[in-house]
């Protein structure tokens, strides 16, 4: 078994202009966030994006590096919408495939399995199927039953952060839900992860029950250590959503100024300067200094 570590700047220069990248979480939970704001420093765009959206896809937006988004919503869960998001959706500046959450999941199934669609009750009588002319019905060949076939998602790449992981590969869930990384992984030419430690392979299991172990190692082309690396998205239990910083990010987003400012002291440098400028706004906000 092969040593995968990597670094962030590694993970980038596997992503390419005009790829389908696959980003894992859910809403504004267990985001690959470092990777994420790697991308907005490199120069690739033209991406297609799929993913449970959150601050993710926000981002991404607000650097102009999506040309299609395929999700299943785009929410910040305590904020209903991303403003990144909602505004391009309302200039229709991005190519929009939104599927209902059953349908999104039988699309990654499908991906994951190799096939190139998968019936679904889900869609059936609504409007999904009005915004998306695309989907076809397929006819049961052993009774009267009609369903949507949902197209299979394949993924050049995709991006997942999980709690820990050994050098392997081998990623850990600790918190409430797995989410759907396991399921983006498989869909994936190549998946990357990141995770908040890297630890030997037999601390995974020694305190953690086995069904924790989402991801196997088989599916994983590179791991990247970087601590805090969901933030400014919950990764439970090591921590919950930053909330005043996320609602910083959304007030920024009302105007330019804002935005050129918040993206000055926040993303264009490297991780490590992210995470100083995070602590630096933490002891504003706690000591009622201007944030």
């Amino acid at each position: 078994m092969r040593d995968k570590t990597m670094s962030l700047a590694d993970v980038s220069r596997h992503i390419e202009s005009g790829m389908t990248i696959g980003i894992g979480g859910w809403g504004s939970r267990r985001k690959p966030m470092a990777l994420v704001r790697e991308l907005l420093r490199s120069d690739v765009k033209d991406l297609t994006v799929v993913s449970f959206g959150g601050p993710d896809v926000g981002l991404l937006c607000a650097a102009g590096k999506i040309s299609r988004l395929i999700y299943g919503f785009v929410s910040l869960d305590s904020i209903a919408l991303d403003p990144h998001f909602r505004a391009v959706r309302e200039a229709g500046t991005v190519t929009s495939v939104e599927y209902d959450e059953g349908m999104f999941v039988e699309a990654l199934r499908a991906g994951a399995r190799r096939l190139s669609f998968l019936p679904t009750r889900a869609g059936l009588e609504s409007d999904v199927l009005t915004m998306n002319p695309d989907l076809r019905l397929v006819a049961s060949p052993y009774d009267d039953e009609v369903y949507v076939a949902v197209p299979g998602i394949r993924l050049d790449v995709a991006l997942i952060h999980l709690n820990r992981a050994d050098v392997h590969g081998n990623g850990q869930y600790l918190g409430p839900d797995p989410y759907f990384d396991d399921l983006l992984a498989m869909a994936a030419d190549r998946c990357f992860m990141s995770v908040e430690r890297i630890v030997d392979t037999a601390e995974l299991t020694a305190t953690a029950p086995v069904h924790s172990l989402l991801i196997s190692r088989m599916f994983v082309s590179g791991v990247v250590e970087t601590p805090a690396g969901a933030h400014f998205t919950s990764c439970e239990p090591d921590y919950g959503r930053d909330e005043a910083f996320q609602a910083h990010y959304a007030r920024a987003a009302r105007d330019e100024q804002s935005w050129q400012e918040f993206t000055s002291r926040f993303l264009e440098q490297d991780e490590a300067a992210y995470q100083a400028a995070v602590g630096e706004f933490r002891q504003q906000n706690a000591g009622g200094g201007k944030a």
